[in-house]
């Protein structure tokens, strides 16, 4: 797909059905310099979007619809499966037959910005398939078994993902199981794009995470004033 002339169609499903197990709560509902965590998920998101369907855990739905009243873009809070991949597919499943790009956004990854959403939409709209967003590694890397792993041309990937939507109906429709997206969509044989990533796109997953996230708020609100 190609869209040039115009303004895609485009949806994004925001996944927030995790157990929060490791961060000992939910953290969805987690307040993150004033909003929960879930919420600037879902702006981020919302700033590119026809339309977000909000995918969540069943027992917690009523409170992440409060979360969410009155925030534009919101279609449609959906409850989720048992794993990633099949939450997934419960939000795919409310997006519209007319989008004609799909982003999939975790929840958890709240400091995306709109930029981000923006140069992924962007590189889909020029003809990709799939495209994640990716940061160098910059740690050394080792196997498990203690082997040195060359570092030079690796990446860890980010959300948001987007795809064209076709291309990620496609890759859920057997439900098949993958730590994210784009693998799935590859496994069906699309090819993937990376674009430049954010650094300080992490995801909240234990509680030293959102510390750190709470910070690049305070941080990034300076560079802000300064500038």
């Amino acid at each position: 797909m190609t869209v040039r002339d115009r303004r895609a169609v485009v949806w994004s499903v925001v996944v927030a059905a995790g157990s929060g197990e490791r961060f000992g709560g939910d953290k969805q509902a987690a307040d993150l310099a004033g909003q929960p965590v879930v919420v600037r998920s879902v702006r981020a998101a919302a700033s590119v979007s026809d339309g977000v369907v909000v995918v969540v855990a069943a027992n917690r739905r009523s409170a992440v619809v409060d979360l969410l009243a009155g925030l534009d873009g919101v279609e449609a809070v959906v409850d989720g499966g048992s794993t990633r991949s099949a939450s997934v597919r419960c939000g795919l499943a409310a997006v519209p037959a007319d989008a004609e790009v799909v982003l999939v956004h975790d929840g958890a990854r709240p400091l995306a910005t709109p930029d981000l959403f923006r140069r992924v939409v962007g590189a889909v709209c020029l003809g990709a398939e799939a495209v994640v967003p990716g940061i160098p590694v910059t740690d050394s890397l080792r196997s498990a078994e203690g082997r040195v792993i060359e570092r030079d041309g690796v990446i860890t990937v980010q959300t948001p993902q987007g795809f064209a939507a076709e291309v990620l109906r496609r890759a859920h429709a057997d439900g098949g199981e993958a730590s994210d997206d784009a693998t799935l969509a590859e496994a069906a044989g699309a090819t993937v794009v990376v674009v430049e990533g954010e650094p300080a796109n992490l995801k909240v997953t234990r509680p030293i995470d959102l510390a750190l996230a709470a910070l690049e708020v305070v941080s990034s609100a300076e560079r802000s004033t300064d500038a």
